[in-house]
């Protein structure tokens, strides 16, 4: 994981090389693990339709690397607390 862009974007790249930029809207740490909520960066900041991605980072020889979740119920569970966690964050009550 490269933080080629600060603290809020990140830069991955798969097995064919070929790099992703994101914005990580959200960490979550859940039983042990880090994941993050991520968006494709996006040039325009009115982009209608941005799908959240949720990744899990995970150590592989010695090096982190982020993957899909591929259970259903941690999906759900870690999907769950990043939306509470979101939607918190922009409840005015809660200033």
């Amino acid at each position: 994981m490269d933080d080629s862009y600060g603290s809020d974007f990140i830069t991955i790249s798969d097995e064919d090389g070929t790099e992703y930029e994101l914005e990580v809207l959200s960490t979550l740490e859940y039983n042990g693990s880090l994941y993050l909520a991520v968006v494709p960066a996006s040039e325009d900041p009115d982009a209608a339709e941005l799908e959240v991605s949720i990744l899990k980072s995970v150590e592989e020889d010695g090096e982190s690397i982020l993957c899909a979740i591929e259970d259903d119920a941690e999906l759900q569970a870690v999907y769950d607390l990043i939306m509470d966690s979101l939607y918190a964050e922009d409840d005015p009550q809660d200033i």
